[in-house]
């Protein structure tokens, strides 16, 4: 599978940010996208918003000799993964890379991509991904000046800890991905952003997509409001109070959390069972709440803590997620919002996005496109990374502008 050069291209308004910012800093070196096949819708928006970036930045230094390759038409480079019919495959890249600042972007999630094996077709697999990830690192063959992986769902996430005689898959795919010379690691909402501990001496930036949702929320409910008398958000779990209490704290308003009771003198599918989910928090009753989670897999946890809210007496629940798996379809989902049980739901595009998702009525979709590009062209000039880690200025202007403030 080869990803293409980008062909019409959408003209985006200029922000501050995307004019302003590094146009007194050198890059490290030439700027090169390997959007593999499983990002390359993802790559061709990113590539826009960077082609239009740099062709309207009025650069301090553009003379510099290094400064040559700086605006381009294009910074994606073309690659090919193919398979063969064993099921083996390789990576092929066609333009030259020697000398690059690489950075690669890959969706471990997209089953959507098919090969042949034997006759047969095959979905391809987050195994499938990552090896592929492997095989162009290979082909780079140590040209680059320097491998930057974006990898949204960090791949074997929720295998990040050792609770009995198991393999540790995340820590072991970060430091073969570190052994092969990669640099620098994005990811988004890692389920635990500890696992960077795997690699300490490496880069390594967790991401949240906190100012997306908030802004994607006033899209969902114009009549939106961000007041503690309306309004409360809460973790579904007691791993991701982190997420809950960052965004509370930023809107001013309370937090709850569920935790789970469990049955551990029981292991089904290899985890204990789930007997009730508990509440944690001040009374919920005619709040709007927004129920916020780092992915949903077959949905049955944020939509069993969906209905115990609505019991406890909620307004309008907002399920916000930043990887949408949807492992089991959208069925429960649909019966879910036809019986009121939640008024919206929010994920991003970090992760494939099937068709029928984005035709549902109270679907909402988060755009990354834009923020992940601001992190390549800032990384690009190894420039701060610090207000794109905390947004908080971000979300307070958005907040100024629908009259509300938080000072």
């Amino acid at each position: 599978m080869q990803n293409e050069n980008s062909g019409n291209r959408t003209k985006h308004a200029p922000t501050k940010a995307a004019t302003s910012k590094n146009r007194d800093v050198l890059p490290i070196g030439d700027l090169g996208i390997i959007a593999l096949s499983s990002s390359a819708e993802m790559g061709r928006k990113i590539n826009d918003y960077i082609v239009q970036w740099r062709d309207e930045r009025d650069h301090l230094h553009s003379e510099h000799p290094q400064l040559s390759g700086y605006v381009r038409d294009n910074y994606l480079i073309r690659t090919q993964t193919p398979r063969f019919g064993s099921g083996e495959g390789k990576a092929t890249i066609f333009d030259s890379i020697r000398g690059y600042d690489i950075f690669l972007l890959l969706d471990v999630c997209n089953y959507s991509i098919t090969y042949n094996m034997r006759g047969q077709t095959n979905h391809m697999s987050p195994d499938d991904h990552f090896i592929d990830l492997e095989r162009v690192i290979s082909a780079i063959g140590g040209k680059a000046r320097r491998i930057n992986v974006i990898m949204p769902f960090l791949y074997e996430s929720r295998q990040f800890r050792r609770t009995g005689r198991e393999s540790l898959d995340c820590a072991q795919a970060l430091k073969e991905l570190v052994r092969m010379g990669v640099d620098n690691i994005i990811t988004f909402d890692a389920h635990d952003p500890r696992i960077q501990n795997a690699i300490p001496l490496s880069g390594f930036e967790n991401f949240l997509p906190t100012y997306q949702f908030i802004k994607g929320l006033f899209r969902a409910a114009p009549d939106f409001s961000v007041s503690p008398e309306r309004l409360m958000i809460v973790s579904p779990d007691e791993a991701g109070t982190f997420r809950a209490v960052y965004m509370a704290n930023v809107l001013g308003v309370n937090m709850g959390m569920f935790y789970k009771r469990r049955n551990y003198t029981l292991t089904v599918n290899g985890e204990n069972p789930i007997i009730a989910h508990e509440f944690l928090g001040a009374p919920v009753k005619g709040k709007d709440i927004v129920l916020l989670d780092d992915m949903i897999s077959s949905g049955r946890t944020c939509l069993t803590i969906a209905k115990e809210l609505k019991a406890l007496g909620a307004a309008r629940i907002f399920i916000c997620s930043t990887f949408g798996l949807f492992t089991n379809g959208l069925k429960k989902f649909d019966e879910a919002w036809e019986q009121g049980i939640f008024h919206s739901l929010l994920t991003t595009n970090l992760v494939y996005q099937r068709p029928e998702l984005l035709a549902k009525p109270y679907y909402h979709g988060c755009d990354l496109s834009k923020f992940i590009a601001l992190i390549i062209d800032s990384l690009n000039h190894d420039s701060s990374l610090s207000d794109l880690l905390d947004p908080i200025d971000r979300i307070n202007r958005f907040l100024a502008q629908k009259g509300i403030s938080r000072s």
